[in-house]
Order: structure tokens, then sequence, then C-alpha cells
């Protein structure tokens, strides 16, 4: 490592997940097999991937372990929440994902984690209905009582530092109002208040962990994070935030797709994406308040990457439609259809039709181990507030709307930003820049 002053990943990583689901299970399954050398963690960028740092005859290629002091896979602890009572063993193997034999050789430490109860409103979830759910007073005793289960999971596991991932289901949508989110006031006297209606569950999380001095992940596309509110809290207690969404399936694809498009210069006339999927997301996503919620968040790629100011001949007209729909025959395995009509030379019409078929928790896994270790890396690193260099891992990447700021959703400038602020926690100079 060059001139890095990041402090170094000493002692234990406890990693809490809100959820303990299809995603949270094939993570945490993942991880153990890999600990004892009987999986390999494809798909993630902190075990595999290797950028440059330095240029000319000081070049080197080295893995991201190599530039900052990442948390070792042997040092995390996990922790959840969930509204089901079962392990992350029963849970695994209910999930149907995983085959038994990637699940058996990890059964007793999988039994072992065992889900606190969950802060939890049906109207907010309405097809879930499980019983393992705190009894809360109000929205504020709700945070008080998650953090009180974080500083217990810190003592009984005698962790040294907490992230919070959020891996559980899409909430019903929360738009934006400034008169309730728009300051860590008027935020805290709405929880005091018990307004179920602008403060979701999901605040009630991230509010705690950052309370408690652990950096907060959004992975679904709910309003939880990106509210002036939080950026002030994350601000006041320096600790990174990011969010949101997993990008994993349909989305990835658009991103690194649509710069196809315009790089080449090529005119669009609509993008139509719809998506079977037959899980506990298919299942909370086939109500309509709750789709909305995720259809903001997936709407929002194309239209930052392929932008009419820039190319009005080519982008001002396009048409783009997502839909999802609940199939429970494919389980965990989704199918995304995407459907581009695209025009050339002289306004030619021509077609492109991609059919992606996924497997949702085996791409998101390697997702929350990226995110996880590259969260608790940036709080060492003395970041703090929008961690903009995750937007890589992020459907709907975080970014100030109150000025206006457009979010980069473009894979590979993504990507750039990423390899940055790895060489700047390095130590080493950022040195490449985004177009």
């Amino acid at each position: 490592m060059a001139n890095s002053n990041v402090k170094p990943a000493t002692g234990k990583l406890g990693i809490m997940v809100v959820g303990l689901g299809a995603v949270s299970t094939t993570f945490m399954t993942g991880v153990l097999m890999v600990r004892k050398g009987l999986g390999k963690p494809v798909g993630s960028m902190t075990q595999y991937d290797k950028i440059r740092v330095g240029r000319g005859a000081d070049k080197k290629y080295l893995h991201y372990k190599d530039i900052v002091p990442l948390a070792d896979l042997n040092d995390i602890v996990f922790g959840a929440w969930d509204v089901y009572p079962v392990n992350a063993y029963e849970s695994a193997c209910n999930a149907q994902v995983l085959q038994p034999k990637d699940i058996e050789p990890v059964k007793d430490e999988l039994v072992n984690i065992k889900p606190l109860k969950a802060a939890f409103d049906k109207n907010y979830a309405k097809r879930l209905d499980g019983n393992n759910v705190k009894d809360c007073k109000d929205r504020w005793d709700m945070a008080q009582q998650i953090r009180e289960d974080i500083r217990n999971f810190k003592k009984e596991n005698g962790v040294d530092r907490v992230v919070v991932l959020w891996a559980a289901s899409t909430e019903i949508y929360v738009a934006p109002d400034m008169k309730y989110h728009g300051t860590l006031a008027a935020l805290e006297a709405a929880m005091k208040a018990n307004d179920t209606v602008h403060i979701a569950p999901s605040m009630c999380y991230a509010y705690a962990a950052l309370q408690e001095d652990a950096p907060f992940i959004m992975g679904a596309p709910n309003t939880t994070v990106d509210i002036p509110a939080m950026w002030e809290l994350a601000e006041e207690k320096k600790l990174p935030i990011a969010g949101k969404d997993f990008k994993t399936g349909q989305t990835l694809v658009k991103s690194g797709f649509a710069p196809i498009i315009g790089t080449r210069c090529l005119g669009l006339n609509g993008w139509f994406s719809t998506n079977i999927l037959g899980n506990r997301d298919g299942l909370v996503l086939d109500e309509p308040a709750n789709f909305h919620t995720k259809e903001v968040s997936k709407l929002s790629t194309l239209e930052s990457i392929l932008v009419a100011d820039k190319q009005p001949d080519l982008y001002s007209n396009y048409y783009h439609k997502v839909r999802i729909n609940y199939y429970p025959p494919r389980n965990d395995n989704k199918e995304g259809w995407d459907n581009i009509d695209i025009f050339g030379w002289l306004g030619y019409p021509m077609q492109i039709k991609i059919n992606f078929l996924c497997r949702d928790s085996i791409l998101a896994a390697p997702l929350c181990l990226d995110l996880t270790l590259l969260m608790d890396l940036a709080h060492r690193a003395g970041r703090y507030g929008i961690q903009r260099f995750l937007s890589f891992f992020l459907k709907a990447p975080m970014h100030d709307y109150t000025k206006d700021e457009v979010p980069v959703n473009h894979l590979f400038q993504q990507y750039v930003m990423l390899k940055n602020a790895l060489r700047e926690m390095g130590g080493y100079e950022a040195d490449e820049e985004i177009d």
C-alpha cells in the first residue's frame, strides 16, 4: 500500500442484515463456504478485480486488498432481523436458491444466525405476514429498539465495527417531503409523533444505524437514506451512507448497453423492459404501491445516459417502459426481456432483443459483500455522507436532488469513480477522468 491513511481493519466486522431471505442467506452461505475453501466468490469485485495504480514505469495492477486495507472474510460476523423467525439455515433451504451441497457444509454456522425481531409495519409490505415482529409504541421507540439490537450484537459477538445492510423487501413508495424529511429535527419530530405515513420502518433502521456508528446501505428502492434529514445525520456523525437498490440483472444490462447506443451515436425510439420472478421480492412487488417504488428506481437509469439535451436528434422522444410480473414457478430465477427500438443512418429502424435468464440472489450476493466491505473501508478512511463511488453497484445511485444533481448511471463512468476512490484511499493519484 502507498501512503494510505486509512485505519487498519483490525478486529471483527459485524454485518447486520435487514431481511433474512433469499438474497441475504445466499450472501451469508457463500461467504461461509468461501472461508472454508469450498466455494469461489465469483462476481465479487473486492475478491477478484484488479485495477491499475500508478503510471508509466510505476504502473501496477493490484487486487483491492493490496491497495487498501479491506476486512478479511474470516473476520466477518453475521446478524439479521426478519419478520419470520426461522434461522439462516432453514431460510436458505426455504429460498431454494442454493443446493444442499452448498448449504450443508456450513449448516452449524447458519443455524446460529437467528433473526432478531423485525421493526415492521404491515402497511409497508402488505404481502408479508411474519410474526417475529417488535412491539413498538411509535416510530421513535422502533428506532430505539433497533439501536439496542445493534449495541447488544456488538457486545455479544465482540465485534469492533458494524455495517447495516438492507436486503429486505421493497416498501411502498414514500415521496420525499421536505416538511418531514428536510431536516433531522423534522424527521425526529415526525418519528416521535408516530407519523407512520411519512416515516417508513426502513428510516428507523437507517436512523438507528447512524446513531450507533454503523454505516448504512439501502439495497432496495425504498425512500430511506436519500433524504436531506439523513444526509444531515450522516454528516453530523461522520458516517458513510449508500443507496439505493442493488443493481443485479436488467438494470445492470441497461447501464452497460445504453452506453453502446450512445457512444455509437445511434438513435432510440423506445426501450421496453419486462421481468418475471417468483421469490418473496416478486410477491411483494405484485402489490402496486410497492411496485411503484421499484419502477421509479428502474426508470431513472436510461434517462441520465441517453440525454435529449446532449443529442436532441437521437434521444428527444423515446418511450421507456418497465414492468415486473410475479410468476411463482420461477422462484428466484428471474427472467428479464428487453426490447430496444433503435434507428440508424437516415432514420432507418432496427431492433435489439436481450433475454437475460438470471438468478437474482446469485447476482446480488457478491454485491452485498462488495458494498459492506467497501462501506467499512470508507468509514475507516474517514469518508462520510453519500458514497457516490459505490454507484457502480446500485440501480438508482443516491444524489443531491435538492441541488439538481444528476446521478451517474453509465456503468463505465461508475467504474472510473470506483477505481479513483480506491486509488485515493490507497494513497495513489486518482488519475482517470470521467468525460
